[in-house]
């Protein structure tokens, strides 16, 4: 079976999948019968769901790039994708499951998430196989597991990986997880999982503390927007102004929901869904951490559609740490690329095509 990175990748030295899917696809071929409902979570790129197609899996993950994944790797092992079930975990199961396959996720608040989503899914008898590299295990994951479970068993190490294995539920129903969080008199709600629980991110304070937003910036699109504070400020400096709020996760993009009654929202890994000279400011605090990997190359694609995207003269304004060093990238796509405001973390970059 052939497996492939989405979005692809230059780099020769990261692959689709791991030793904790390898355990966990072993797992499912040892105890997993085709009259079982079989859910699994945080499939990175679709190891999971090619391996255990046969058992009509239910799919849960919260971003577009990993549900891409899945239905292009699907296609190419030439396995059907109708009748493919995607989950959100804001949702419930459309079945009862019997037993869970994650991938663990590097976020223990997003792993909380999912527990809670689980065990508001799971039959009462039901069995959760979570796997993981030892080398990126916590005691915090530990101690989430038994918040959700009584019983807790991890497997010896194989191949640098092992296996929790979670059983007998705690308690009934539990509610949504939504943090709050206030910031310059406002309070952003965000639902469990999405960057940054329990303050604004001190880089996009940052940005938003530099931003130039004027009265002909009328059509603004937040580009990994997260819970949407970077175009709600910059709404409130131009009320007149159209925000657009982009995310590769859904339960940020539900997140931004939350806090923002007048925008409009997208559910996408990339600009596609936009024509070209079609905003006049973009503003971003873009993603370079993708689970355990740093990985600028995603960042770079996006500007330049940025680029694309922007009307003659419009401007990309962004925030990053300094040690990423961007300006060159950018220096090759836009016209002008300024520093701004150096910190001696982060950096400002304003961009005009």
């Amino acid at each position: 079976m052939k497996i492939e990175r989405y979005p692809p990748t230059n780099s020769t030295s990261l692959q689709a999948w791991n030793s904790a899917d390898e355990l966990l696809v072993q797992q499912a071929d040892n105890h997993v019968t085709k009259q079982m409902q079989l859910a699994i979570y945080h499939d990175t790129f679709g190891y999971l769901s090619c391996h255990l197609h046969s058992f009509n899996p239910q799919v849960v993950t919260v971003s577009k790039s990993q549900e891409k994944a899945i239905i292009r790797n699907l296609q190419l092992n030439k396995q059907p994708v109708d009748g493919l079930s995607i989950i959100n975990p804001l949702g419930d199961l459309e079945k009862k499951t019997d037993v869970v396959f994650m991938k663990m996720p590097k976020s223990n608040d997003l792993f909380e998430l999912f527990l809670n989503h689980i065990i508001n899914n799971l039959d009462e008898d039901g069995t959760v196989y979570v796997g993981f590299m030892t080398r990126n295990f916590s005691s915090g994951a530990l101690a989430m597991a038994k918040k959700y479970f009584d019983s807790v068993e991890q497997t010896k190490a194989i191949k640098k990986a092992r296996l929790m294995i979670l059983r007998k539920p705690v308690g009934g129903k539990k509610e949504s997880l939504i943090h709050k969080i206030e910031y310059q008199d406002l309070v952003f709600q965000q639902y469990y999982g999405v960057f940054s629980a329990n303050n604004i991110d001190y880089a996009t304070q940052y940005l938003i503390e530099n931003l130039k937003v004027t009265e002909s910036d009328l059509n603004i699109l937040d580009l990994g927007c997260g819970n949407g504070v970077i175009g709600i400020m910059a709404h409130k400096i131009n009320p007149e102004a159209q925000v657009h709020y982009i995310d590769d996760q859904n339960i940020a993009i539900e997140s931004a929901r939350l806090n923002s009654k007048d925008g409009t929202f997208y559910h996408q890994d990339n600009l596609d869904s936009f024509a070209d000279n079609e905003f006049h400011l973009v503003l971003s605090n873009p993603p370079f951490h993708f689970e355990h990997e740093n990985n600028i190359e995603i960042s770079l694609n996006l500007f330049r559609e940025v680029h694309r995207i922007l009307k003659k003269n419009g401007s990309f304004q962004m925030v990053a740490n300094q040690h990423l060093n961007y300006k060159p990238h950018l220096q090759k796509i836009f016209k002008s690329v300024h520093s701004v405001n150096n910190h001696a973390k982060y950096i400002i970059y304003r961009c005009l095509k």
